[in-house]
């Protein structure tokens, strides 16, 4: 059970990469600040709680692995490597530049930490139910964390890979769907309606809960509760797009969008001790 300590601890660094989001995201680029942010305490929960994992040495076979399936969102990821030490923090200022390691969606060639290229939605669980077969075939014993858009569920692939776990009965896999309920051209809905999520992935076999994806007591206890159990599971977490910054809270036009200098200075003075 996770601890008071714990939740501080988790508090504080989820201020730190949504601070680092916004560093990245300082007027006047463009980017996915709305899907980043919805998953930011996902993410925190995962490498400060959760995972095992070594940044003086990326590659240990026996680490837990986090996929980005929605990899347009992966400004937290690149935060949360960051202030662990797998590049130097500064190199966020450069996202998206020529020559920066640090690309729009993630590249493992380009970026150190960094599991599986993506941002072709539906892909990252397929890649995540590979790496975990392969696991077991070794004898490893990691888990394979994979965030998904609710949006990103319209894809067909994200249910045959679904399909797949559940028939291999992996309990090695771990799918997160990032539930903020809108996709780049509004509510999902209204564009798709993708119904009873929960009811979809039970009908393959996953093992599913349903939490507060902004509550670390909430994330933290399904993890834990995901260990436990022989099959695949999904999390089902409810978030809101755009957490931490008040226009782009819950607003469309912030799956890729831009501060304006205005907006940004007053959501920066909510976080301290910034590097910019």
């Amino acid at each position: 059970m996770i601890s008071t300590i714990d939740i501080k601890k988790l508090k504080d660094k989820s201020r730190i990469i949504r601070r680092h989001i916004l560093e990245m995201m300082k007027p006047p680029k463009l980017g996915h600040l709305g899907g980043s942010m919805s998953c930011a305490d996902i993410v925190t929960t995962l490498y400060y709680y959760k995972m095992k994992y070594k940044p003086d040495e990326p590659n240990w076979e026996k680490r837990d692995r986090l996929i980005l399936s929605k990899g347009h969102s992966v400004l937290a990821q690149y935060a949360a490597l960051a202030d662990l030490g797998y590049f130097p923090v500064e190199d966020i200022l450069n996202i998206k530049e020529i020559n920066c390691h640090l690309q729009g969606h993630p590249d493992m060639n380009k970026t150190v930490g960094i599991e599986a290229n993506t941002g072709s939605l539906g892909q990252g669980l397929s890649i995540g139910i590979g790496i975990c077969l392969g696991a077991n075939i070794d004898k490893y014993k990691y888990n394979v964390y994979v965030i998904i858009g609710d949006g990103e569920l319209q894809e067909g692939q994200i249910w045959e890979a679904a399909m797949a776990a559940g028939h291999y009965k992996l309990d090695n896999i771990i799918a997160i769907v990032d539930n903020n309920k809108l996709q780049a051209t509004g509510f999902i809905r209204e564009r798709l309606d993708i119904g009873d999520i929960a009811s979809k992935w039970e009908s393959f076999g996953w093992k599913v809960f349903k939490i507060n994806g902004h509550n670390f007591v909430e994330i933290a206890d399904a993890l834990d509760k995901a260990d436990e159990i022989k099959r695949p599971v999904c999390i089902i977490a409810d978030t809101i797009k755009g957490k931490g910054v008040k226009s782009a809270e819950k607003n469309p036009a912030f799956h890729k969008g831009c501060l304006t200098e205005k907006e940004y200075q007053e959501v920066i003075k909510k976080f301290s001790n910034t590097i910019s």
